[in-house]
């Protein structure tokens, strides 16, 4: 009731008793808040108007408010060390008491003193901690009415926010034996912090300047000490030159003692940490953060995943974090890591697996909510937002509250899967009844990398014209499919054709001397395989050992190719596999598979239960389109049944390829509706557990 907007706002008293109200705004004056990738402020401003709401509801006239600063204000003078702070303390109680006489029944005391003592920001860009700053000026600017007849017309001037707002990189602390020796300092530090917290309220120049330069002081002192410590004089320069009053500096490291004299963790972490894959630019970030003491860290991992870990351990025992991120770790190899630690090492509160259009995102999101504790429940409320939410009309927590199901807590290594007992035991079934096509004895590939497509994958005029010029030619072209060929069941060639230079096959090019021709015509430097960036501002293909009128590709296993075999593509909202027995190849947007029971597996692969597993192990890339990649696709568990159990799933799948052989266009629905009812059979499902899959509600 406290955080909804909506409700009325002068009937607190008749739902929360005395005591009550009291305690709250005590733990409210007492909350601390982090973003640790804070941007532009909007997080913390979130929290900023949520609490001044809470506030507002529970102490109209600001009475209980005003009574716990002045607390916090003799509370922090008695744990000085400066004796002159006798007259400090009474100028920060007279301040307070200006304040709330002032705006007694403002939002600016409210926002003013929650500012100073529970929210804080870091970004690595000093350009968001800017933007920020200035967000929580205006929102304290706003709440003040000018008074034509006072000095500077009555408005009171707004806090100095550097102390609250730091421009570091949250996500590499110092390293242990600095914090040790940190540590050893904390006569020093509370001298700093003392001073800070003069300066946030400071309004005269000369009154900052003097705490500017205090500031220096103590530092130099500090760097001193710490040398005197063994620190290396490096280090303690390191610790010691951060200024909070530099506003174009940002700090390689963060410290939430030394920063903003937080001891012991945030009560919350709250945010939505950038999204930047970590082998992006060569691995620059990999390497960054490969020895900073992540155990969430995976070289092909996204720089959020670390942003969860530092989060939760800058968390209060027993605090919340909660973050928005890419919801791609729920599912993807790369997330197990964070899987396991969030498993492990957190309790899982409750988890919105938003996917596509809930925020108008790039990506298909998640909001995670975890405590800072061990695990201590079985289960978690969790709650997938499908395609019936409407973001426009529909009301988020309501939603959550009609939909959320008891999530169990994954195993090891297991994909998070938002679903009920039933679709869980209907995963469990087809586990139990299936065999992992990773331990069929299938073989899967991925399609032929060229490295430059424009070259080597032709239109039949070329082919045509190549092997005019030169009929050796016919040799090394052959027919090739492209993933956007690829259709349920057959797929559809468009009369491309591949230079089949593999490097395996050893070949001369002067043989070819019309094929050397129209590669040569792309330019030798742009088909060398050397990686350089030219002087054009392409880069030539990447780097092998290959010659420059080679395929990427080393492998030879081309030769399979030849066989049976299934084609799908990787992304595809349905399973998109197509039969085929002849010898046409597949580029690299398309993967292969051969081995026994090809044209069974056509028909499994093709099934809409199939669809259904590999979403729960899959992530998805928006309007429900699945990565149907080789490492999700082994995981399918499909029964292994004899030859004679096959034949109507086989002849289904004949029939389907007949008909699309005779035209293209034609509906198979009814055939493939009828491999469907044979799926379900197969893995004994129940009407309940079908319904499941067709998307029906029993």
């Amino acid at each position: 009731y406290l955080l909804d907007y909506a409700d009325a706002f002068n009937d607190a008293d008749e739902l929360f008793e005395e005591r009550e109200c009291e305690d709250i705004v005590r733990a409210i004056a007492h909350l601390t808040v982090l973003d640790p990738a804070v941007g532009s402020g909007a997080f913390l401003m979130g929290v900023l108007h949520k609490l001044t709401l809470v506030l507002r509801r529970l102490d109209q006239d600001n009475t209980r408010w005003e009574q716990v600063q002045k607390e916090l204000a003799l509370q922090r003078a008695a744990s000085a060390f400066d004796t002159q702070d006798q007259q400090e303390r009474k100028e920060e109680l007279a301040d307070i008491s200006d304040t709330f006489e002032r705006y007694r029944d403002s939002d600016f005391g409210r926002k003013l003193y929650l500012i100073q003592n529970s929210i804080f920001g870091v970004d690595i860009q000093t350009i968001a901690t800017q933007i920020a700053k200035l967000r929580f000026f205006i929102s304290l600017a706003i709440e003040q009415e000018p008074d034509p007849d006072a000095d500077n017309y009555g408005i009171k001037p707004l806090p100095n926010l550097e102390t609250r707002f730091v421009a570091a990189n949250t996500l590499l602390a110092l390293d242990k034996p600095l914090q040790m020796s940190l540590a050893q300092t904390d006569s020093l530090q509370q001298e700093l912090n003392t001073n800070r917290e003069r300066y946030f309220h400071a309004t005269a120049r000369a009154k900052k300047r003097a705490y500017m330069k205090t500031d220096r002081r103590l530092r130099d002192k500090l760097a001193a000490k710490l040398q005197w410590a063994g620190m290396s004089d490096d280090d303690a320069e390191k610790i010691a030159q951060w200024d909070p009053y530099d506003q174009n500096a940002s700090a390689d490291w963060f410290d939430p003692t030394y920063m903003f004299g937080v001891k012991e963790g945030f009560d919350v972490v709250i945010g939505n940490p950038p999204y930047i894959q970590l082998q992006k630019n060569g691995g620059r970030l990999g390497k960054r953060y490969k020895d900073a003491d992540y155990t969430t860290f995976t070289r092909t991992g996204d720089i959020y995943q670390l942003f969860y870990e530092r989060g939760c351990r800058l968390l209060t025992a027993g605090g919340h974090l909660c973050y928005i991120t890419s919801n791609k770790w729920m599912r993807s190899g790369y997330g197990a890591k964070l899987r396991d630690y969030l498993c492990t090492q957190t309790q899982p509160e409750c988890l919105l697996d938003l996917g596509p259009d809930v925020f108008d995102a790039a990506v298909d999101t998640n909001v995670l909510l975890v405590r800072n504790t061990k695990a201590e429940k079985p289960t978690f409320p969790a709650v997938s937002f499908h395609a019936k939410f409407n973001q426009h009309n529909d009301n988020i927590a309501q939603y959550v509250h009609d939909q959320a199901i008891d999530m169990q807590h994954p195993n090891k290594g297991e994909p998070w899967t938002i679903i009920d007992a039933t679709e869980y035991n209907l995963k469990r079934k087809m586990v139990d009844v299936g065999t992992p096509l990773k331990e069929w004895d299938v073989s899967i590939y991925r399609g032929i990398t060229t490295g430059l497509n424009n070259a080597f994958v032709i239109d039949d005029a070329t082919r045509q014209a190549l092997i005019a010029a030169d009929p050796n030619s016919t040799a090394i072209i052959k027919p090739v499919l492209r993933g956007r060929d690829i259709q349920r069941y057959r797929a559809q060639w468009t009369d491309l054709w591949l230079i089949m230079t593999f490097p395996s096959l050893h070949l001369n090019i002067d043989d070819y001397p019309a094929v050397k021709e129209h590669l040569l015509s792309f330019g030798k430097d742009r088909l060398e395989q050397s990686g350089k960036r030219l002087s054009s501002g392409d880069r030539s293909r990447k780097k092998t050992r290959h010659s420059w009128f080679e395929l990427q590709d080393a492998t030879a296993y081309h030769e399979e190719f030849t066989k049976e075999k299934l084609f799908w593509i990787d992304l595809a909202e349905y399973g998109r596999f197509a039969y085929d027995d002849s010898r046409i190849l597949g580029e690299a947007t398309t993967f292969i598979m051969t081995g026994e029971s090809i044209k069974f597996l056509c028909a499994m692969l093709n099934a809409k239960l199939i669809r259904w597993f590999l979403q729960q192990v899959a992530p998805t890339l928006g309007k429900g389109v699945l990565r149907w990649k080789k490492v999700y696709v082994e995981t399918i568990p499909i029964p292994k049944i004899t030859a004679a159990e096959q034949h109507p799933f086989m002849r289904l799948v004949d029939s389907i390829l007949s008909a699309k052989d005779a035209d293209s266009s034609t509906n198979t629905s009814e055939l493939e509706a009828e491999i469907d009812r044979l799926c379900y059979t197969l893995y004994g499902l129940t009407d309940e557990e079908i319904a499941v899959v067709e998307g029906v509600t029993t």
